[in-house]
């Protein structure tokens, strides 16, 4: 479970990167920004999904 928190946190983290990056239109630290935000948003939501329905955080 720490593991979809700390990584849900760094998602949340990338997306404010996203618009604060946007705001100064650094394009190239957007799209670093927005690569990062869609791999760890995808793996803290996997990780989550894991749990909820194998009761690991894991695949078997």
């Amino acid at each position: 479970m720490f593991l979809s928190i700390t990584l849900l946190l760094v998602a949340a983290l990338s997306g404010l990167a996203v618009v604060r990056e946007l705001r100064k239109k650094n394009f190239f630290a957007v799209g670093f920004a927005a690569i990062s935000f869609l791999v760890f948003g995808w793996f803290s939501v996997m990780t989550i999904i894991s749990i909820i329905t194998t009761g690991q955080g894991a695949p078997v």
